[in-house]
């Protein structure tokens, strides 16, 4: 396999304009079917979940428009006031991929079609209440801290396979697979181990995870460094900046800490 040249971390334009959002949108698949070509993978077995934090309305639309029907948040407050603004929109779904605290759970089961940041039963149980109560299910996705910092939410992976077989007790919830956050480098040799071990861990629990629980997919990967996740398995990419240009504030306003918090 060729590795893809070292991602740089560049200064992102801003995305104003529908033909803009789209042009990056092309250049993004472009660069998913590369990454898929070099590892010997079909490029549908990939989905771009394009992360809308930040963006504006008038943005989204835009991106809508440009043939976007996903997007992900991170804050479900944001994310609960965009749906309720777009409400117009009926065929766009909305992924939840950050940290949900439990008073929170009735937001997401009432608007997300996913939740990609699942790391504690507590919140499981909240979710599969309120979503009974609504009638409706969720996808959901289990994160795994696979860098090992302390400044990331996530399970532990020694901790992924027990959290997995208690899944089934909250039968709204449709277990998908595992997300991560990869170390934030540039350096490939650093960052594709993040990769390696988020796939892994996925194997082992495909073989040991109890029934009802299809741990398929794999979410990881972001706009620095989305083409070395595809070519260690990822079936989703999060992909925001290199769409919809740099966000004004930094990553850790939007990633906030988590055992260390």
């Amino acid at each position: 396999m060729n590795a893809v040249p070292s991602p740089v971390r560049p200064a992102y334009r801003t995305a104003a304009t529908q033909e803009e959002i789209q042009a990056n949108l092309a250049d993004i698949r472009a660069r998913i079917d590369a990454a898929c070509e070099r590892a010997g993978r079909d490029p549908a077995e990939v989905r771009l979940l394009p992360v809308s934090k930040t963006v504006d309305e008038s943005r989204i639309r835009m991106a809508y428009a440009a043939g976007c029907r996903q997007l992900g948040e991170n804050k479900v407050q944001e994310a609960y006031g965009k749906w309720e603004a777009m409400a117009d929109l009926a065929d766009l779904d909305w992924a939840i991929i950050g940290h949900l605290q439990t008073n929170k759970a009735k937001f997401v089961a009432r608007f997300a079609r996913e939740f990609q940041a699942l790391d504690n039963l507590r919140v499981a149980e909240a979710l599969d209440r309120r979503l009974q109560a609504e009638g409706r299910s969720l996808d959901v996705f289990v994160q795994v801290n696979t860098s090992g910092e302390a400044s990331k939410f996530g399970l532990a992976p020694e901790d992924a396979l027990d959290f997995a077989r208690a899944l089934p007790a909250y039968t709204s919830l449709k277990v998908r697979g595992l997300m991560t956050l990869a170390l934030f480098s540039p350096d490939e040799t650093r960052v594709r181990p993040c990769f390696q071990l988020l796939r892994d861990l996925r194997d082992r629990l495909r073989q040991d995870a109890p029934q009802g629980a299809d741990f398929a997919e794999l979410s990881m990967g972001m706009s620095g460094d989305f083409e070395w996740a595809i070519e260690e398995g990822a079936t989703t990419v999060r992909v925001g900046q290199a769409i919809f240009g740099a966000r004004a504030l930094p990553d850790s306003h939007y990633w906030p800490e988590g055992k260390a918090g």
